[in-house]
């Protein structure tokens, strides 16, 4: 399988391709340059792999939640490939990409939704390796997000994620006893989402390339997103 995976939705523009070969990876750190760069990157990996776009066989993107803009751009450039090589698409969760960029076996991902709140997710690691939704990815004040009903999250949590960079106080204190450390750093990156999309594809999660739409958790756009 030939996968082609971009996640755009935070501050990161990462675009990564999956083959028989192994995982190939363009992540940086780009803000409000996603736009720009998105192409340049993917010719780039196609041309590291030897590889045509005719060769993809399935294009995967970053869902969301995250910036406005940046799903868009994702979403936008996912379904122009698709429509044009004629190939399914699978939609991946930013915040599970980002819960796979951690190492640990519990992580509450979280990512800064502006106007006092967080894109939230708990996630927890598989016996591949891959990470499992333990809920449905939320939105709400740090002081407020859910605790996890789980009793097995009890100190062994990660909390990763440009979220714990802007709320990581008031999350600290949410979560306290389920959390035992943070890594506010951490971003979501498309080489763990095109290992998650190849896994969904598998699973039939794939979707044509109209159906390929953001998820936005959020109907207001904000200054800045």
């Amino acid at each position: 399988m030939n996968l082609l995976a971009l996640e755009t939705a935070t501050d990161c523009c990462s675009v990564a391709l999956l083959t028989d070969a192994g995982v190939l990876e363009d992540h940086r750190l780009a803000p409000r340059q996603h736009a720009a760069l998105i192409l340049p990157m993917i010719e780039g990996l196609l041309a590291q792999a030897g590889l045509s776009r005719q060769a993809l066989d399935v294009i995967a993107f970053g869902r969301g939640p995250g910036a406005f803009t940046g799903l868009r751009i994702a979403a936008g450039v996912a379904q122009g490939l698709a429509l044009g090589l004629d190939r399914p698409v699978v939609p991946v969760s930013t915040l599970a990409a980002l819960a796979q960029a951690s190492e640990a076996d519990r992580t509450f991902a979280a990512l800064d939704a502006r106007l006092g709140e967080v894109y939230f997710g708990y996630y927890s690691r598989g016996d591949d390796g891959l990470v499992m939704a333990d809920t449905a990815d939320g939105l709400a004040p740090p002081d407020a997000v859910p605790l996890p009903a789980d009793s097995s999250w009890r100190g062994v949590g990660v909390g990763v994620g440009p979220g714990w960079a802007a709320h990581g106080e008031a999350l600290r204190a949410r979560l306290t006893g389920h959390i035992n450390a943070v890594d506010a750093d951490l971003q979501p990156r498309a080489g763990g989402m095109a290992r998650l999309a190849a896994a969904g594809y598998l699973r039939g999660e794939a979707v044509s390339a109209e159906l390929a739409l953001p998820v936005y958790l959020r109907d207001r756009v904000t200054h800045g997103s």
